[in-house]
Parts: C-alpha cells; sequence; structure tokens
C-alpha cells in the first residue's frame, strides 16, 4: 500500500509538473505571438505626449459633436447669434458670461469657436482621407513595378512638389468661389457645404507628392525581400502581392503620415480662410480670424482665441502623430 501511494504521488506531481509547464508555454507562445498592433498600443500608452495628443483630440470631438449643447447661442446664420448685440454687449472683454469675449459685431467668440470645431473635424478627416488614397495609390504602385512606372509618376510627383502650393489653392478656391452657385449640398440630411469641400479637395491634392515618395521609398525595400520573392515564384499576381502583402506592411507608415495630414490641413484651411479665400458660407476658425483682424487692436480676444484654438487642435495632431510613429518604429525596443 505504501509503495503504491508513493507511486500515485510521484504521477501527480510528474503530472502538474507538466501542466504548469504547458501552461507556461502557452503563455510564452501567446507572449511571442503578440499582434503587432498590441505591441505598439503597449509602447504607445507610455509615450506620455501621444497620449496627451490623444487626449486634446477626444476633447475636440466630443466638443464637435455636442456643439449645440456645449455652445450657449446658436451658430450663424441664426438670428440669436448676435443676442449678445441686441442685449447691448458688443465688443466686451472676456467674463463669465462671455468666457472668450464677444466681437465687435456682437458674436460670442466662445461659441463661435465651438461651433467652428465641425468644420475643423470635417477639414481634418475629408482631406487626410483623400490624401491618404492618392499617397498609397502612387507611392505603391511606383514603388512595386518601378522602371517605366516609377519614372512616370515620380515625375508627376516632382510637379506637385516644386509647385507654389499655397499660391495655387489661393487662386483655385477663387475660381471655385465665382463659379459656385449653391452654398450647401443637402446629402442624408446634412448640409455638405460646396466650397469648404472645394478648399479640402484643392488641399488634398497638392498634398500626397511628398507622403508618396516615403511610401515609395518602403515599398522598394520591400519588394526585395525573402517572402515577395517567394510569392512571385509561386506564381502570385502582382496586384494580389501589392494588397495582401505590400499593402499591410507599409500600413503603419500611412498611418503615422495620416496622423500629420491632419495636422497639415487644419493649418493649410485656416490660413486660407484668414487670407479671405475661405468659403464665405462656413465660419470656421480661419474666418473668424480674418473677420476680427481689423479690430485686433480693441479687441484681441476675438483674434486670440480662434488662433489659440488653431494652434491646440495642430499641437494635438502632432503629438499623436509623433506617439504613433514611436510605437510603430520596429527599431525601437521596449
Amino acid at each position: 500500500m505504501g509503495m503504491l501511494t508513493l507511486r500515485r504521488n510521484r504521477k501527480n506531481e510528474t503530472g502538474n509538473s507538466a501542466s504548469l509547464s504547458g501552461k507556461d508555454t502557452d503563455s510564452e507562445t501567446k507572449r511571442r505571438g503578440a499582434s503587432q498592433w498590441a505591441v505598439a498600443w503597449r509602447r504607445f500608452k507610455k509615450h506620455k505626449s501621444g497620449l496627451f495628443g490623444l487626449g486634446m483630440i477626444v476633447v475636440l470631438l466630443i466638443v464637435a459633436i455636442f456643439n449645440t449643447v456645449i455652445a450657449p447661442y446658436p451658430a450663424r446664420p441664426a438670428p440669436d447669434a448676435l443676442k449678445p448685440l441686441y442685449d447691448g454687449e458688443a465688443a466686451q472683454a472676456p467674463s463669465w458670461k462671455h468666457p472668450f469675449g464677444t466681437t465687435r459685431m456682437g458674436l460670442d467668440v466662445f461659441s463661435e469657436i465651438v461651433h467652428g470645431s465641425v468644420y475643423t473635424i470635417y477639414v481634418a478627416v475629408a482631406a487626410t482621407l483623400i490624401t491618404t488614397v492618392l499617397t498609397v495609390a502612387v507611392g505603391i504602385t511606383a514603388g512595386y513595378f518601378g522602371r517605366y512606372i516609377d519614372e512616370l509618376l515620380m515625375r508627376i510627383t516632382e510637379i506637385f512638389l516644386v509647385f507654389p502650393s499655397l499660391l495655387l489653392i489661393l487662386v483655385f478656391a477663387r475660381i471655385f468661389q465665382l463659379g459656385n452657385a449653391e452654398p450647401f449640398y443637402s446629402f442624408l440630411g446634412i448640409n455638405i457645404p460646396i466650397g469648404l469641400t472645394m478648399i479640402i479637395l484643392i488641399v488634398s491634392i497638392f498634398a500626397w507628392a511628398g507622403n508618396a515618395r516615403v511610401v515609395r521609398g518602403e515599398v522598394l525595400r520591400l519588394k526585395e525581400t525573402e517572402f515577395i520573392q517567394a510569392e512571385k515564384s509561386l506564381g502570385a499576381s502582382s496586384w494580389w502581392i501589392m494588397l495582401k502583402h505590400v499593402f499591410p506592411n507599409v500600413l503603419p507608415q500611412i498611418i503615422v503620415l495620416a496622423t500629420l495630414s491632419m495636422a497639415s490641413a487644419v493649418l493649410v484651411e485656416a490660413a486660407v480662410s484668414f487670407l479671405g479665400f475661405g468659403d464665405p458660407n462656413t465660419y470656421t476658425w480661419g474666418r473668424l480670424m480674418e473677420e476680427s483682424y481689423s479690430d485686433m487692436s480693441t479687441t484681441w480676444w476675438s483674434e486670440v482665441f480662434p488662433g489659440l484654438a488653431v494652434f491646440l487642435t495642430v499641437l494635438a495632431f502632432n503629438l499623436f502623430g509623433d506617439g504613433i510613429a514611436d510605437a510603430l518604429n520596429p527599431r525601437l525596443r521596449e
């Protein structure tokens, strides 16, 4: 009986150790098999400035979504937007009632900034989507096929790089303004500003070239790797390789470029509107600065606070982009 008990105990100990060893192996396998995105998120959580930028973007999104609730006054052209003027509160300095003061026209600056955040998000997202599509199409096609296709696409890219983009954006923006009859286009009950959309399109056309060259360089490196050569030897088509292997491997770089493009789009649109070439039917932050520029000596707050909103938004996207870049950089170790 004693020998049988001893053997059973040894079997149980062996089984338990094997079970523990199996669990350790499984956990080690899961740890090693962690996806690139899980590792990137773990790195990003340690990036304080990137998290701060993400928090600022989340606040901007909340303000844009709930703008009608947060703003004490409605957006123009509603008559109540000029209620401070009717109450004799025009050109007043910041106070508890008007945190950012009022303009000479009697507009509450805080309400105008809150309502303008909607157009800021629209500019950032729409311009980045268009720019990213052009970047991916040109960069991957030129880098993978090479030779004559690469030469042709890169010469076109260089043309867009050497053009004075801001000057051309101003010219085309004014041309579209003169030829635009309808201010808004209704889509699913949403009024889309046509003039602002045209400016977004023009900005995007002149913003993709530099990013496309970056993506092309990464594709040139990837197409010489062993797994791409193996796919070619197995008879896979070029479009299948580009879609299945090349695009997923350059996606981290594309995401980084997209986040930085958002900051650039917001800044360029604000500059275009400030110079008086923006959409006259939308009241963006750049348009607010343009309206109050002549009164800056008396109502400085109506110029400073919209400019500060642009600065913080661009800073947020840049900080977020830097955090994403560090998190997705394979050369950085944890």
